[in-house]
């Protein structure tokens, strides 16, 4: 039958659903060029007038079996349009029921913005207060008192995390649930300002957990450094141990003393605040359609100095690690830490074969966006490998996946470091001293990374777990 619907075309209702998705993308803070948006309350009513024509417009529609026809084709385009890979993903299951919400997906886009900056919350609380006054004046005379009596019985109790933020999943949108037990008819007088309350309140849960999780990782962080630096006091007061003259011919095996500090430098940074900070926002980034989070680098890179590539790299290492960040922890604890000789690590890590880590049992299955990050920093990497050593010995060692060209690459580095032929770290070894040499410089903490993540045996249970 198709589009039954007079009062709008389908072509002009498209048009206002797109404005109104970029209004949406506005609402979240920023700009396409990654600016920040600025916005005032005459705006923010503007658009939520814009809102609340589409809720009619939804409502209309889903109300009455006549339109069934112009539902399934609304739908149908909506579904078009969310297909396009610069199509945000928040957005992604965008139908007309879900358009009857539009006021609710335009608050939350606005209080959850990051960071809420003072005049965008004044704006936002004047915009709700000035729509509420609107109403409330062609109802009523002494509509202030009438607005603080509401204002005061909106319930601040029982705000719950669990209540979805995430617009287009199968559960209802925020507030459904105070719809059907009548609590926002009883507000209704205060409509705009009891759901910014609500939002607001919300959001102070979300960072009050936050902060919770930064607090408690902190202490876990410091627990760990005060029981590695006792493990390195107990082993610097024991005997030293007695070898051999065959032994030190062939070489002294990697103090534990030495060892204990490796583990302690690897999970230090794994814990810090600023890697999961940065982990967080390489899952986010990366999680997008590959052109648009190559553009995203793309614009990074080309107003980039030195140290912010070094950031760049580091980002997009994390990107191609962050689901697995906690296997990852949990393996570094789990391995033995018996005390290897640097030409035993050298020989076992250099000799490994293209995507044949122990930790990697699932042999010839890749990740595509691992390979597609992988191979975008293949490119950004491939006349400055250096930059590697700037960033944490760790990092490089569970990024990089050993079935890449970058892994093999980095080892050449590595080996070229060892016989001195490079001079990217503090240590400088003469040819002839060879490996003994390194037995306490980066370059050893190096290959013990990758030894430990591609090639060593955990003993805990989930020996399976995938690494890449």
């Amino acid at each position: 039958m198709g589009w039954s619907y007079l009062e709008l075309s389908m072509a002009d209702l498209m048009k206002l659903i797109e404005n109104f998705i970029d209004m949406l993308i506005l609402a979240s803070g920023y700009q396409s060029s990654g600016r920040l948006a600025h916005w005032d309350s005459h705006n923010i009513i503007k658009c939520f007038q814009w809102a609340l024509f589409l809720e009619n417009v939804s409502k209309k529609l889903t109300s009455s079996v006549d339109y069934e026809a112009s539902v399934k084709e609304l739908d149908t385009a909506l579904y078009e349009l969310t297909c396009n890979p610069h199509f945000p993903e928040g957005l992604a299951r965008l139908s007309c029921s879900a358009l009857g919400q539009s006021r609710d997906l335009l608050l939350e886009r606005l209080v959850h913005t990051l960071p809420l900056r003072e005049s965008h919350l004044k704006a936002i609380m004047r915009a709700s207060v000035e729509m509420d006054f609107s109403k409330l004046e062609m109802l009523d005379n002494d509509c202030v008192d009438v607005y603080v009596e509401n204002l005061m019985r909106i319930p601040l109790n029982g705000l719950s995390l669990s209540e979805s933020r995430n617009f287009g999943v199968d559960s209802d949108v925020p507030y459904q649930d105070a719809v059907r037990s009548g609590r926002r008819d009883d507000l209704s007088d205060v409509d705009f300002s009891a759901s910014v309350v609500r939002q607001l309140g919300r959001r102070q849960l979300s960072v009050s957990c936050s902060s919770a999780v930064e607090a408690g990782l902190e202490k876990l962080s410091k627990i760990i450094g005060r029981s590695m630096n006792d493990e390195v006091e107990c082993t610097s007061n024991a005997e030293p141990r007695k070898h051999s003259a065959c032994q030190i011919a062939e070489e002294l095996p990697v103090d534990s003393i030495i060892l204990s500090g490796w583990r302690s430098k690897t999970l230090s940074y794994m814990l810090d605040k600023r890697t999961i900070r940065l982990l967080s926002g390489a899952s986010l980034i990366c999680s997008a359609p590959e052109d648009q989070w190559a553009q995203t680098f793309e614009r990074l890179d080309t107003s980039a100095e030195n140290d912010d590539t070094c950031e760049i790299i580091e980002l997009l290492l994390l990107g191609c690690i962050a689901d697995r960040w906690s296997a990852l922890i949990e393996h570094l604890m789990s391995v033995s830490y018996d005390s290897p000789t640097v030409s035993m690590l050298y020989h076992q890590v250099f000799n490994l074969q293209p995507g044949n880590s122990v930790n990697l049992p699932l042999k010839g299955l890749v990740n595509p966006k691992e390979k597609s990050v992988v191979e975008y920093l293949e490119v950004l990497l491939s006349r400055q490998i250096n930059q590697l050593w700037k960033l944490s010995p760790v990092l490089a060692a569970v990024a990089i996946p050993s079935w890449s060209q970058l892994f093999r690459s980095y080892l050449r580095e590595l080996e070229g470091q060892i016989r001195g032929t490079c001079i990217a770290t503090s240590c400088r070894a003469d040819a002839a001293e060879h490996i003994v040499e390194h037995r306490e410089c980066e370059v050893a903490e190096r290959i013990w990374c990758l030894y430990i993540f591609h090639i060593s045996k955990s003993h805990a249970a989930s020996v399976t777990t995938t690494f890449k």
